[in-house]
């Protein structure tokens, strides 16, 4: 594979070419710090060989061990000669452009997420995906497309993709338009009623919609009596369109409040709710703590993972280009306390439209270099059997 190969450098609108741009209460690991000055894209831009050096070493530090790194060990890794007193210099140039920062004073440097996305964007070196990995991908790939249906196919790599960078793996996709059997109203409050659709294959979905006070009981009976003879055996656009075509018939057969209960039960399962969140791996993220810092962040990123409409909100996010996209700490809201990274890859049909993303979820300190690759060839190979090419 081509180092780099669709290796997207898309930036969110609004934000400059070269970095994101921090947030107001940017956090840095689990470490509230002063906010430091924006950094110029053009004086990153600038830096010197000698800077970019020390940088990497101390972002290569970082995602190794966690840990900050000083200038005396700094001066004896870098393949040039300088003393201690020369590297302070540089880290400081850094530190004012915004990109390291000391955890406590006279401590060493540490990547902020800015120094972290300028790594990311310019520094990275992409790795490749080790023969015997892509034999492993392939081949649980192509047993579970045997096995299991696209859900488990998908599980499978999620897995996979868990066990191989040591961190979460995630998915995102549409959910299957499964046959419906049933469809039932209870009343939860005087303007709150609960929809609970049954689908064929055992699945079960609730909303919660509003209704009018005046809304007699009987109507949730008709209303419910009125969908499940139309709706038994159809999925739901096969629904919506038979009765779309029967409106006029439902216009006299329906009072105005239980044909608005009708609509508003159809109309909730029809939007964003069609999404499917597969998390798995979650243990390994307790695997490499090197701090009890490092713990306080994975529990909030457990908590993170709870709140799946807006992991599946970010992951639709990663389906809108071409390529693997990363997410680094607060350039996303769902991460801005547990300082975790999402780095996922789109999946596609056989007609090739993007049907979810495919990716991994961790800690800031993610291997990039190898897990970039492994992420990208996953999702093409899922894509390949999914899509049957």
């Amino acid at each position: 594979m081509d180092q780099g190969a669709s290796f997207s450098r898309e930036r969110e609108k609004g934000v400059p070419l070269q970095l994101f741009q921090p947030a107001a209460d940017m956090r840095y690991d689990a470490v509230m710090i002063a906010q430091p000055p924006r950094p110029d894209a053009s004086h990153l831009a600038q830096l010197g060989e000698r800077s970019r050096e020390i940088f990497r070493h101390i972002v290569d530090s970082y995602l190794a061990s966690g840990e900050p790194v000083g200038s005396r060990q700094l001066s004896r890794l870098l393949p040039m000669t300088l003393s201690p007193a020369s590297v302070r210099n540089v880290m400081q140039d850094l530190e004012e452009l915004g990109l390291v920062y000391a955890p406590h004073i006279s401590a060493g440097r540490l990547p902020t997420e800015i120094g972290l996305r300028f790594f990311v964007d310019s520094l990275l070196q992409i790795g490749d995906v080790e023969q015997d990995e892509r034999a492993c991908i392939e081949a649980r790939v192509a047993a579970a497309s045997r096995d299991h249906d696209l859900e488990g196919v998908l599980a499978e790599a999620t897995s996979l993709l868990s066990g191989l960078t040591r961190v979460a793996g995630v998915v995102a996709v549409g959910k299957s338009d499964a046959r419906l059997k049933q469809i039932d109203f209870v009343r939860l409050e005087p303007e709150r009623v609960l929809a609970i659709l049954v689908a064929e294959d055992g699945s079960v979905e609730n909303r919660v919609l509003p209704v009018s006070r005046d809304l007699p009981p009987s109507a949730l009976v008709e209303a419910a009596n009125y969908l499940n003879d139309r709706i038994r055996g159809r999925t739901l656009q096969e629904a919506r369109a038979e009765i779309d075509a029967s409106r006029r018939a439902a216009q006299a057969e329906l009072d105005t409040l239980t044909r608005r209960l009708v609509e508003a039960g159809l109309a909730s399962w029809g939007g964003g709710a069609g999404r499917q969140l597969i998390v798995r791996g979650q243990a390994r993220l307790l695997e490499d703590l090197t701090a009890l810092d490092d713990l306080e962040r994975v529990r909030l990123l457990f908590a993170d993972l709870e709140t799946k409409t807006e992991v599946i909100d970010l992951l639709e996010r990663a389906e809108e280009g071409e390529g693997v996209r990363i997410f680094i700490g607060s350039e996303s809201k769902l991460f801005s306390l547990s300082g975790s990274s999402l780095i996922a890859a789109p999946l596609r049909d056989a007609n090739k439209r993007i049907v979810g993303a495919l990716g991994v979820i961790g800690p800031t300190r993610l291997n990039y270099a190898r897990i970039v690759p492994m992420v990208e060839y996953t999702a093409r190979v899922v894509t390949r059997v999914v899509g049957g090419g």
